[in-house]
């Protein structure tokens, strides 16, 4: 027997964060569109895939690649109730999400825009949504929305922002057309911006022509998409970068190993995993600082400047006076 299984596939990121230990990651959940409501309600929500580093298109991009992979050769499984082997062939059924991070996944400026909607055209000024005919219009699917046509109102958004007065004007364009490109963002504003430092008069010299002004906008666009700016600023310190990330490299095995190694046998402190340390050293919290602060003047003696090595000293002899993990009194 062979089955069909379609699966709700969810993306979400998780940014609520209490402390540093936990950051912004995006994750991605499935179930089988199969079952009950009440059990999908309750139960059947299985992880998929989690990263701080992939981006949510690379993320998906993994997941699809997945499901096909599946889909092609299928899954074997045993039917415990027919007692027998099945085939489950999976795909796609609809992708959940939020409104706000799907919107800007699809370039779309969200729900507060004329046209509000990610999928389709729907919607119109506000005048024109009050209206009978508007408002009965919101109820009916639009013209649906793809790449291309969405590529080619960004292409619009950089043309205009070649012009004078260009900083409202794109803002309009983004509210009437629904589409903000989150991707190339930092660059339309650093156009948006150099056009205002351009066309702006200082005492006692003309503001620069409008045929000028285009000019260095266009060059300006140019160098940022080909990176040329960064090129420029990188480039002479490429030896140095590399001889300086050597160094930084060799410190860190170095402190990392002696971290492992040091006596810990005589310390109330349990959170001293060296590899853990090491790897999620942006990531610590006060109970890994309390660990490190008696052990650090014996990792790091040859490694720093004395006056670092004298406040990591003091911290050690001031933390075990003030930590009290247990209360002796009766």
């Amino acid at each position: 027997m062979v089955y069909a299984v379609p699966l709700i596939i969810f993306m979400d990121d998780v940014s609520g964060n209490v402390s540093k230990q936990w950051n912004k990651h995006h994750a991605i959940y499935m179930s089988n569109a199969n079952l009950p409501h009440e059990m999908l309600e309750k139960f059947f929500v299985r992880f998929v895939t989690s990263s701080p580093h992939a981006a949510p298109m690379e993320l998906m991009r993994a997941m699809k690649e997945s499901i096909c992979v599946a889909a092609e050769s299928g899954i074997v499984a045993w039917d415990c109730k027919d007692s027998e082997e099945v085939m489950l062939i999976p795909y796609g059924l609809f992708v959940a999400g939020d409104n706000p991070m799907q919107a800007e996944e699809c370039s779309h400026t969200g729900l507060n825009c004329n046209y509000y909607c990610r999928t389709c055209d729907v919607g119109n000024t506000k005048e024109y949504k009050e209206s009978e005919t508007g408002y009965t219009s919101i109820f009916n699917s639009g013209n649906i929305q793809t790449p291309e046509e969405t590529a080619n109102k960004v292409r619009q958004q950089f043309e205009t922002a070649m012009l004078s007065g260009a900083s409202e004007k794109v803002k309009n364009s983004m509210s009437s057309t629904g589409i903000r490109d989150t991707a190339s963002a930092s660059v339309l504003n650093t156009l948006l911006e150099l056009g205002k430092k351009l066309r702006k008069r200082t005492a006692g010299s003309p503001a620069l022509p409008e045929n000028e002004v285009r000019i260095a906008l266009e060059k300006e666009f140019e160098q940022l998409l080909q990176g040329g700016k960064l090129d420029d600023a990188i480039n002479p310190l490429l030896g140095m970068h590399d001889v300086f990330l050597l160094e930084k490299l060799k410190l860190l095995h170095l402190f990392q190993n002696r971290l492992e190694t040091v006596n810990k046998d005589v310390l109330n402190a349990p959170c001293l995993n060296a590899d853990y340390i090491c790897h999620y050293k942006g990531s610590l919290i006060g109970k890994h600082f309390k660990s490190l602060a008696q052990v650090m003047p014996f990792l790091i003696y040859d490694l720093v400047p004395p006056t670092v090595l004298n406040g990591w000293t003091v911290m050690g002899e001031l933390v075990v006076l003030v930590w009290h993990t247990e209360n002796n009194k009766h």
